[in-house]
């Protein structure tokens, strides 16, 4: 290189070539006006070295040079193009590596993730483990046990004056806060109380239909919420969980549920479905107790007393039931219609003495084998047995309720937000009910408002609220949908409940949408297990279930306070539970469910499970609110239509044989899979730097779940439109029950005495065909607003 610099250094004379085209001009002395001039043609140059003008020798080494440089031209532009080529490959390789979308997931984390900061930050690039290790830095731990006792110490049923106080200081914890907004919202529900001055009572009934003695209600404040009122006297009946099945077992012995009062165990379903299916049957009214066979003692941990009722309301629904789908803002705006899910019958809670009492009583054929609790001394028999008196006087008050939101402003999409909520009421000391997630939700608000302090700037808003109103139904969250509905299902993403979130410290179960599930797995990868030392959540769930999901993801139920979110509002929603092997957290919803007793249920352990749920509820709000893309796996829900039409594929034959058929549900299923694979496509072949089409992505990803809200009912008229999780004859649930009619002589087939089945109609072609194309045509646009624009669209139906 040295000497060929000097050969350069030395050159002064530019000539040209002898044997070239002619009219190529030597170089003048005017040279920037030559260099000025574009050459017409190629002239090919030599150089001239040192020696003398003249010389031979120099005109023999420059014809040399020439021939040689035009020899290897071709092959310099050859390499130039592979170097280029190459850096260009491994260029593409580099960034579809690091790109969100590759893999079966729709976000796949790696620690080279990147999280630009905000423009007036003055820290570097923060990677997904820096955000992480930030988080986890400024999340407190001793401070969550002593908020969580402190909370369950304070009277703080919903309208008391007690929530009020501890409503006005949550606003002021958040306002202590580095957020960008604080606000309340304040409705006004009809909500339902016992009478204390006219108590709810149960007497026995003599043969002449007299009042006998009084049995006793230990605790009079022990009621269901939104039971009819009235009077109600018949025999006692038998009827293990009151699920539909167990009520027409009862028929199939011989014992008829219609005009008697059931006697029926806590758990399995919840107090609503049992009165709809008590009500359904033509039952005269409702008596729940819990069984010790539904609630375990271990040999160290604490079990329910005897003597204890469970409290639990009974409105087939969300929101306050005298408002249906329209906002408790002010209720004088409104009709006064009550809502479908409003029992007709009444119903009351008593403890296991009670029951004890009343099952002595009872005559007739044996109960099955499974059917049998625990209760010492008490033959479990079906019944009938002696007249009963139920007088419910239970008392309806209009009720302002309070939510209290804090919000931290996005930066790149702040009209999209991350939701975070907690039930702050309770009827009780709500332990684990409530005080749990209120405590948790606090320190994530402090948490993520440090995080800011030190850089954290989230791509999407989040969300923080503390809810109002939840152990009636979740009114408080259902009523803010209702009054925002039409907002809410474009800009809310997600909504994350930290309901009921630490109820043992066994097991992890999660409550969500299919959406979620892929997260899910992502983030238990990530946190670890309170009790087993050295192990991620996700490999104390995979030890003892390869199928992790199968172990960990169940569907979300009507009395999950995330329900109302997804299968009324169109928003995947989550709600995540701590709890024991093989043992429910027996003081739920009584006056037992105390900080000591968590305490002790837990063997001292609170601190870390607490802690835990915090880790997990806070990356799941990192990564919702912060990843470029969405992390829902929106094809998630093909393998949800394809479970549900595995059960009805059972019925085909019998569907044929009418000239009936399921191939629109199929075409649909079909339609949507290659939507969601189109859509997967463009996201892996995209530019993750462009923001506007990332946006565009994102704002389908995180419609998915309202598309398969049915567009053809009323929400009046079936507020819980969503074709999975939602209650109607539009839901796939509601097609399966019908379906199996087809081989059952009654309407009272498991499942179909709450599907909209009417009294003593078998299968109704008409009906089916119309419950076909509701689901069809709902699944139909899924896909096609999975597909984006309408000249994208290309479905085979």
């Amino acid at each position: 290189m040295e000497r060929l610099w000097g050969l350069l250094q030395g050159a002064t004379i530019y000539k040209h070539v002898e044997g070239t085209q002619q009219g190529c001009p030597e170089e003048e002395e005017e040279e920037e006006e030559e260099v000025a001039k574009p050459p017409g043609h190629f002239c090919p140059m030599e150089l001239r070295g040192p020696e003398p003008l003249g010389s031979p020798a120099g005109r023999q080494n420059l014809g040399l040079w020439a021939a040689a440089g035009r020899r290897a031209a071709p092959y310099l532009v050859l390499t130039a193009l592979l170097i280029f080529t190459g850096a260009f490959l491994l260029g593409y390789v580099a960034f579809r590596g690091s790109c969100q979308a590759c893999g079966n997931d729709v976000m796949v984390v790696s620690e080279d993730v990147n999280y630009g900061p905000g423009p007036n930050s003055h820290q570097g690039t923060l990677y997904w483990s820096d955000l992480q290790a930030l988080f986890l830095r400024h999340l407190g731990q001793g401070s969550l046990e002593n908020a969580i006792r402190q909370t369950s110490l304070r009277d703080r049923v919903a309208g008391s004056a007690g929530m009020a106080a501890l409503a006005r200081d949550i606003h002021a914890a958040l306002s202590r806060q580095k957020l960008d907004h604080v606000w309340t919202d304040t409705h006004y529900v009809g909500l339902q109380y016992p009478d204390r001055a006219h108590p709810n009572t149960l007497h026995w009934v003599d043969a002449a239909g007299r009042l006998g003695e009084q049995l006793p209600l230990e605790d009079p404040d022990v009621y269901c919420p939104y039971s009819a009122t009235g009077n109600a006297t018949g025999e006692l009946v038998y009827a293990h969980y009151g699920r539909p099945e167990d009520l027409q077992h009862l028929r199939t012995r011989g014992v008829e549920p219609a005009g008697r009062l059931l006697l029926v165990r806590l758990g399995v379903i919840s107090f609503a479905q049992k009165v709809a299916s008590a009500q359904d049957f033509g039952a005269g009214g409702v008596l729940i107790y819990p069984d010790p066979a539904d609630f375990p003692r271990g040999p160290h941990k604490p079990g329910l007393s005897g003597s204890r009722a469970v409290y639990g309301h009974v409105h087939l629904g969300t929101g306050d039931p005298y408002t249906p789908g329209f906002p408790s803002f002010n209720q004088t705006q409104f009709p006064p219609v009550q809502s479908s899910g409003l029992p007709s019958i009444p119903a009351q809670p008593i403890s296991a003495d009670v029951a004890s009492l009343l099952l002595r009583k009872l005559a007739g054929p044996e109960a099955p084998q499974e059917w049998q609790g625990q209760l010492s001394g008490s033959p479990y028999r079906l019944g009938p047995g002696p007249g009963l008196h139920l007088g419910v006087n239970n008392r309806r008050a209009s009720t302002p309720i309070s939510n209290i939101f804090g919000c931290i402003e996005g930066r790149s999409e702040p009209d999209h937000y991350v939701v975070i909520g907690a039930q702050r009421d309770a009827w009780g000391p709500g332990a684990a009910k409530s005080a749990v997630g209120t405590a948790i939700l606090l320190e994530l608000v402090r948490t993520f408002s440090s995080m800011v302090s030190n850089g954290f700037q989230p791509r999407r808003s989040l969300l923080f609220i503390s809810w109002d109103g939840g152990d009636f139904g979740s009114v408080g969250s259902t009523e803010w949908l209702e009054g925002y509905l039409s907002l809410l299902h474009l800009k809310a993403v997600v909504y994350v409940s930290l309901d009921n979130a630490v109820l043992g410290d066994d097991k992890f179960h999660a409550k969500t949408s299919p959406l979620l599930i892929s997260l899910i797995e992502n983030i238990l990868k990530q946190v670890e297990s309170p009790n087993h030392s050295g192990q991620t959540l996700y490999e104390q769930v995979a030890f003892s279930n390869h199928s992790w999901d199968a172990e960990v993801i169940q569907p979300l139920p009507m009395d999950s306070s995330a329900y109302s979110f997804t299968a009324f509002a169109g928003v995947p929603a989550i709600e995540f539970s701590f709890v024991e092997d093989g043992q429910v957290y027996p003081f739920l919803h009584t006056k037992d469910d105390t900080y000591e007793n968590l305490h002790k249920v837990l063997r001292g352990r609170l601190p870390a499970v607490a802690q835990a749920v915090a880790q997990f509820a806070g990356q799941l709000l990192i990564r919702l609110s912060h990843d470029h893309l969405l992390p829902l796996d929106f094809g998630r829900y093909g393998d949800v239509v394809l479970r549900h039409i595995g059960s009805l594929n059972e019925f085909s034959g019998d569907l044929k044989a009418r000239g009936l058929t399921l191939q629109w549900v199929y075409s649909a299923r079909g339609d949507y899979i290659r939507a969601a694979e189109k859509l997967r496509k463009e996201i892996y072949s995209s530019e993750e730097s462009d923001e506007r089409l990332t946006r565009m992505y994102n704002v389908r990803i995180m419609r998915v779940e309202y598309y398969f809200l049915s567009q053809y009912v009323s929400p009046a008229d079936s507020p819980f439109r969503h074709i999975f999780l939602g209650r109607g004859d539009h839901t796939l649930g509601a097609l399966l029950n019908h379906v199996r009619l087809l081989r059952s002589s009654s309407s009272e087939a498991p499942g179909a005495a709450t599907s909209g089945v009417a009294p003593g109609l078998g299968f109704q072609e008409s009906r089916f065909r119309r419950q076909l194309a509701l689901l069809t045509w709902t699944l139909q646009g899924a896909a096609n607003a999975l597909s984006g624009d309408v000249w994208n669209i290309d479905n085979n139906f």
